[in-house]
């Protein structure tokens, strides 16, 4: 059995391996809080590494000043409206067991507190659920900027290697549509969408896996909290929406929606496929798990 990591280890590591401001920062974010993994470990990219392991795990990209995640295609797949949840299994999931989990920066490489994480995977078999919501949820980061994800190692199907979809949005900026990758999969060499820049770090744990993967925005993280639309401590006062007023009506911060509520939104009308308080950033158009056009 692997023995769990001591995040108060990584300063010194970190200050001998002269890694960058991040990683400090996410040293000092585990020693204050440090998530767990299912099994043993810590939720830090990079930084997790089993007791007898031999030598570091591979390195998922550093953030340095100016460095970010990149684009990737969203494929055929993606549905608006998955549902809010940390788990995409149930008791009678099929599949090798999965932790994704890291933390989400901005180019400056401070963390995003708030930012939208949406995923979506295919099952043990390769197939992807169209008709409802199997493996597809969205979240929101943590005070830190970090996520955790609890899912199985998808499938393959013909013409891919093994991936997993993740839309993330800071509020009021852009989405960064991506893919994660695992390592020493046959198929990567084969696969024409692969990029080794978005594989993640992944050891075996018992009889599943945990995998870790940082993201960095094109935009300046704060190093504050922020409120997400998941969180109700300091949120706006809610206004009535739709539902409670009647008719449709026009998309404002602050409102209560609920799903089924129809709003527009510069011109555009939007239906609210997920209940939540409206936050600048949030605006129909930028936010495909929260609103479905009409």
């Amino acid at each position: 059995m692997s023995t769990p990591h001591n995040p108060l280890d990584g300063l010194s590591e970190l200050a001998d391996r002269k890694i960058s401001r991040k990683g400090l920062l996410k040293a000092a974010a585990a020693a204050a809080a440090a998530p767990v993994l299912v099994g043993t470990g810590v939720a830090l990219a990079r930084d997790a590494v089993a007791a007898d392991a031999p030598a570091p795990l591979p390195l998922t990209p550093e953030c340095t000043d100016g460095h970010t995640t990149i684009e990737q295609i969203e494929g055929p797949y993606f549905k608006p409206g998955s549902p809010l949840r940390t788990s995409l299994v149930t008791s009678g999931t099929q599949g090798v067991p999965l932790t994704v989990s890291g933390f989400v920066f901005g180019r400056n490489c401070l963390p995003i507190a708030g930012a939208l994480l949406d995923f979506w995977q295919a099952d043990t078999n390769g197939t992807y659920d169209n008709s409802g919501y199997t493996f597809r949820g969205h979240q929101f980061s943590g005070a830190n900027g970090s996520y955790s994800l609890t899912t199985i190692v998808p499938g393959l199907y013909p013409g891919r290697t093994r991936h997993i979809h993740v839309k993330v949005q800071a509020p009021n900026q852009p989405i960064l549509t991506t893919q994660l990758y695992f390592p020493n999969e046959p198929r990567n060499a084969t696969d024409t969408i692969y990029d080794p820049a978005l594989l993640m770090t992944v050891r075996q744990v018992g009889n599943g896996r945990e995998a870790s993967f940082d993201f960095v925005l094109n935009v300046n993280g704060t190093g504050t909290p922020s409120p997400s639309p998941s969180q109700t401590q300091g949120s706006p006062t809610p206004s009535p929406s739709p539902s409670q007023t009647g008719g449709t009506t026009t998309w404002k911060v602050g409102a209560t929606y609920k799903a089924g509520d129809v709003v527009t939104y510069n011109g555009v009308t939007y239906v609210c496929i997920q209940g939540h308080v409206a936050y600048a950033g949030w605006e129909p158009p930028n936010v495909p798990a929260l609103w479905q056009r009409r």
